[in-house]
């Protein structure tokens, strides 16, 4: 796959003028600087001396100081609102009313039972039980309850700067992090080693990041939360951000927001990391020197080290090492992720897959790019290197041993062969291309709405249609490269090159070539019925006649239209509406049949598999791809029925594309 159209100079340069993060960092380094500031300027943002009734007042409590001058408060300042507490160093006191809710309890806003140096507490702020707090600055509505200790070693710089090693753990494509980096960003970089101007670019652009985002204070960002955890140090926690109950946090960035919070729970690790708005890490996960962004988990034990991983991603049991992971990688179970360079996304580990065949015992140096929609199955082993980019939607079936290679082959599946043959390694896995098109369509049309349902994100932006441009060029390639002259048993890459390390059977070449026609058909034919219902939509069909014969400057239709012209010359626009009908019926009666696979199997096997499990005709993906067919007879037979009533004219090549653009 291509790299994507990202300008990440351009990037880091408009994070650093717009960004959140830097801004809240900027105003706390205002605030902190106020606990050394003369008392003039301290009084000028509106912090004072104790007045000795608010110290007697304070003391009564049962609060302490090691000085009291050091301790100056806000206008409003209710000394009732404090007790039992210690402070060791300069704090800023604001103004405490009202009540917060705790776990279900209402308290009131206020200090007890802490110890606090070098702090700047912001208005109705809850803490109570936290050990200590030392340089600290805590916003508006913040809440620490039950908390060891929040501290902070030197200047911190929350993991922005740091080197993350994807794809080779062993360096090559190391990225140094930015709080908001994306997916596509990382995708170029790592993919960008031989371009050292861009290199030096993005590394002068980081360091000025870095210098910005540093600071020798923890931030904890309006109504954040941290409980019941042992130790927190060097964090910047923003606004609605919770900390409950993990081991521990340490030199992080936490984005977060009112309605994307970002969570950090039970038992998990976070340490020198960056998570993104709406991630969460819990159920003893750990997540080491890494970047998740938004709306991306680990959960479940889950490792993650030295990654970045893709918006609405997951991990959960198993181990992710040196990996870049685009959007929606499915990883739930005890599985092995190393080095690789997946930023296409939209993939499944299975349980038992050992992705992770890195080391030559030489040095763990080499790499996997597994390529858009690629599902690992069950106990799968892979060694690398291997690249599958241009074999987008693929299945590595259950138990496949792979060796090193490099597949072109879109929507394969690659399974253990079913036969020994002459002359053919016994290492080597058969390949069948098009089969996920052919055989489990129900899957690929499923995962697209799929995606498009459960996306999160509001910052990233997605593909997530299936078959654009780039696949079935890729499709088209694959079918040029089946179509050989001479007809064999099997294949191997001698004959036909991008099998891999794999043989090919004759009858699954030919289906192949059958399978890769179809949905390159069908692509193009939707595409023409889009056009000619825009046209119909503006009383235009009258220059429909020209439609397929000038170009367009629309760059979809034009590519579009000229698969229709090679596959199907002379063919009128009626019948090529039929011919897109016909099509979508025999995609819904696949779609249905894929699913009905399971019914049958099941039912053979679980007795009463009928009882439990909903028959693929009510299934809910399947019931809406045939409303989707039923709805483009209808309107396909309006089209053709307005191509009959419109009398054709004729119009210039140009107009005709300013038309269809």
């Amino acid at each position: 796959m291509s790299l994507p159209n990202y300008d990440v100079i351009k990037a880091v340069e408009t994070a650093r003028e717009t960004s959140e993060f830097l801004k809240e960092i900027k105003e706390a380094r205002s605030d902190f600087a106020l606990l050394t500031a003369s008392p003039a300027l301290a009084a000028k943002a509106g912090f004072h001396p104790l007045t000795p009734a608010q110290i007697g007042a304070l003391s009564k409590q049962g609060n302490t100081a090691s000085d009291w001058k050091s301790v100056r408060a806000a206008k409003g300042f209710d000394p009732a609102r404090v007790s039992n507490c210690h402070f060791a160093g300069p704090v800023l006191l604001s103004s405490f009313t009202g009540t917060v809710e705790v776990e279900g309890v209402e308290f009131p806003t206020g200090l007890s039972h802490s110890v606090l140096s070098s702090c700047v507490v912001g208005k109705n702020v809850f803490l109570r039980n936290v050990r200590l707090i030392n340089k600290s600055v805590i916003r508006e509505g913040a809440v620490l309850f039950d908390v060891g200790a929040l501290t902070i070693d030197g200047v911190e710089s929350f993991a922005n700067g740091l080197e993350v090693l994807i794809a080779i753990e062993t360096g090559g494509r190391e990225i140094p992090l930015f709080a908001e980096l994306t997916v596509e960003g990382a995708w170029v970089l790592s993919r960008s080693r031989g371009n050292q101007a861009l290199i030096d670019s993005y590394a002068a652009q980081i360091q000025s990041y870095v210098k910005a985002a540093s600071a020798p204070f923890n931030v904890v960002g309006p109504k954040a939360k941290i409980l019941h955890t042992p130790r927190v140090t060097g964090i910047f926690l923003g606004p609605s951000a919770v900390i409950d109950s993990a081991a521990a946090v340490s030199h992080a960035a936490v984005l977060s927001a009112p309605d994307e919070a970002t969570r950090i729970s039970d038992g998990a690790l976070v340490k020198s990391s960056i998570l993104q708005w709406g991630s969460e890490v819990t159920s003893g996960a750990i997540v080491d020197s890494s970047l998740l962004t938004e709306h991306s988990h680990v959960e479940r034990h889950g490792k993650v080290t030295h990654s970045l991983l893709g918006p609405n991603t997951g991990v959960a049991e198993g181990e992710v090492t040196s990996a870049l992971l685009g959007p929606f990688v499915g990883f739930h179970h005890q599985s092995l992720l190393i080095a690789a360079l997946w930023p296409e996304g939209k993939g499944n580990v299975a349980y038992g897959a050992n992705i992770g065949s890195n080391h030559t015992a030489k040095a763990p140096d080499q790499e996997i790019w597994p390529g858009e929609g690629t599902f690992f199955g069950l106990g799968v082993n892979v060694k690398f290197p291997t690249d599958l980019t241009r074999s987008p939607y693929s299945i590595i079936a259950s138990c496949v041993n792979m060796l090193p290679q490099k597949v072109e082959f879109p929507f394969s599946l690659i399974n253990t062969p079913a036969s020994a043959y002459s002359g053919i390694s016994p290492a080597y896995n058969e390949i069948l291309p098009g089969w996920v098109l052919s055989d489990n369509i129900y899957m690929v049309k499923r995962n697209e709405g799929k995606y498009q349902k459960r996306n999160k994100a509001k910052r990233s932006r997605f593909l997530f249609e299936v078959f654009r441009p780039d696949i079935v060029d890729g499709m088209a390639d694959a079918r040029n490269r089946l179509q050989v002259p001479s007809m064999k048993e099997l294949y191997t890459s001698k004959e036909i090159r991008g099998l891999g390390k794999n043989y090919l059977l004759e009858a699954s070449r030919k289906r192949g070539v059958e399978t890769y026609t179809f949905y390159i058909r069908a692509y193009a034919l939707s595409g023409l019925k889009r056009e000619l219902a825009a046209l119909a939509a503006g009383r235009q069909l009258d220059v429909a006649g020209n439609l397929l014969k000038s170009k367009s400057s629309n760059a979809r239709w034009e590519h579009e239209r000229q698969l229709i012209n090679q596959e199907f010359p002379g063919v009128g626009l009626a019948d090529l509406l039929k011919e897109l009908v016909r099509m979508q019926e025999k995609i819904a009666e696949d779609v249905q049949s894929s699913k009905e696979k399971d019914d049958k199997r099941g039912a053979e096997v679980i007795e009463d598999y009928a009882a439990a499990h909903k028959p693929a005709s009510q299934d809910s993906f399947v019931k809406e791809t045939w409303g989707f067919t039923e709805q483009l007879k209808k309107e396909v037979q309006q089209i053709i029925a307005g191509l009959s009533q419109s009398q054709p004219r004729r119009i210039s090549p140009s107009s005709t594309s300013s038309k269809v653009s």
